[in-house]
């Protein structure tokens, strides 16, 4: 046994081709990603009750009831929309808060989840979230979901 093995020291590994697996190669993130983690995380804090502009949330219904319409995807990214970098990116989030909450208080923890869960799972910075409240959802207002005319 060396003395190295001994003390519990270890020697780096010198491979072919020089440096460390992590400096061999590059790795993009698309937009999509992104607004995805953004969406899952923004609709995980409490007052969040929908993203997306009525319209969109309107259009978003209808579709994801058509087969093939591409439902999931569309739901998960609806309101947000990022522009990704190479190390940095920013976010446009659009939201519907729940009557009774403080905007400035949902606005800012969606901020904070946003942030945290993109840094996190990309390693991007995240250099601004931009939200707006496009709404508020009232006690009684019944769903907005379109009836459907298909059978």
């Amino acid at each position: 046994m060396t003395d190295s093995e001994r003390s519990g020291e270890t020697t780096p590994v010198t491979r072919k081709g020089g440096g460390t697996a992590a400096t061999r190669g590059r790795t993009t993130i698309a937009d999509g990603v992104v607004e995805k983690i953004a969406g899952m995380a923004a609709r995980d804090v409490v007052g969040v009750h929908a993203m997306g502009s009525g319209l969109s949330r309107t259009f978003g219904a209808v579709r994801d009831r058509v087969p093939g319409g591409g439902g999931g995807k569309a739901s998960v990214t609806r309101g947000v929309k990022a522009e990704v970098g190479e190390v940095q990116t920013a976010l446009d989030l659009e939201i519907v808060v729940d009557y009774g909450v403080s905007i400035g208080d949902v606005a800012g923890a969606v901020r904070e989840n946003v942030i945290a869960a993109v840094e996190r799972m990309t390693g991007l910075e995240v250099v601004e979230v931009n939200i707006a409240v496009s709404d508020v959802k009232l006690p009684d207002d019944e769903e907005e979901e379109p009836e459907s005319r298909l059978q």
